[in-house]
């Protein structure tokens, strides 16, 4: 059965705020016999392509079990081929109608994309900077802003630069993810977890209640 955005966003926050509070579910059906019901197919709630960092676990910080999440992970939650691939497998097959970009705070990626900049290397090998290169064009302006000079504020602002650049690229960057947008079948929206905190906040894309969109302007 197919939920709405909308309602697998609630479901996300309703079980961010269990794992928050150490208050997991526990009345969902025995692992072995969800097992079973998967072994024919799945329906998952929604869609996560997030950062690889073990410290964010899709499924634990959501407080979901087998079947519940299409995760993709990837360093820095970049968008390239094959992640657009597999999100567009994931909501034309399963028609899940929720994509959740996924960062995280103090991200390793967005880091040394900073440093990278700062102090370009050449040690660095052709696969980690091509992560590097995608992750650059929404650091770069950033780092031309007086007041984030001081470099935790420039990281903060930066993985939440890098979580935006990554929905807009979902979101118009593929004809199959466009034209279910504009059908009214995917929404696609941007969320930071807290390393110190374990809280999630959506904050790029989320619906208002007057039907428009929570896009935060970037700092001046």
């Amino acid at each position: 059965m197919t939920i709405s955005a909308l309602e697998a966003l609630e479901r996300l926050q309703e079980g961010n705020r269990r794992f928050v509070s150490d208050s997991r579910d526990e009345s969902s059906d025995s692992i072995h016999r969800r097992r079973s019901e998967l072994a024919t197919g799945q329906n998952p709630l929604a869609i996560i392509l997030g950062c690889s960092d073990s410290r964010v676990p899709a499924e634990i910080i959501f407080d979901q079990g087998l079947g519940d999440l299409f995760v993709i992970r990837v360093a820095g939650n970049i968008v390239a081929a094959s992640q657009v691939g597999s999100i567009e497998y994931a909501a034309e097959r399963f028609g899940t109608r929720l994509v959740v970009v996924l960062g995280h705070s103090s991200c390793g990626a967005v880091s040394a994309t900073i440093e990278e900049l700062e102090r370009p290397s050449e040690s660095r090998s052709p696969n980690l900077r091509s992560i590097v290169d995608r992750i650059r064009p929404s650091v770069e302006t950033l780092m031309e802003v007086e007041s984030l000079k001081q470099s935790e504020e420039l990281i903060r602002h930066a993985v939440r630069a890098n979580i935006r650049s990554s929905a807009n690229h979902l979101r118009n960057g593929s004809q199959v993810l466009e034209q279910l947008i504009q059908r009214g079948d995917l929404l696609v929206v941007g969320a930071e977890y807290s390393l110190e905190t374990g809280i999630v906040e959506f904050f790029d894309g989320v619906p208002k209640s007057d039907g428009s969109s929570e896009r935060p302007v970037r700092p001046e």
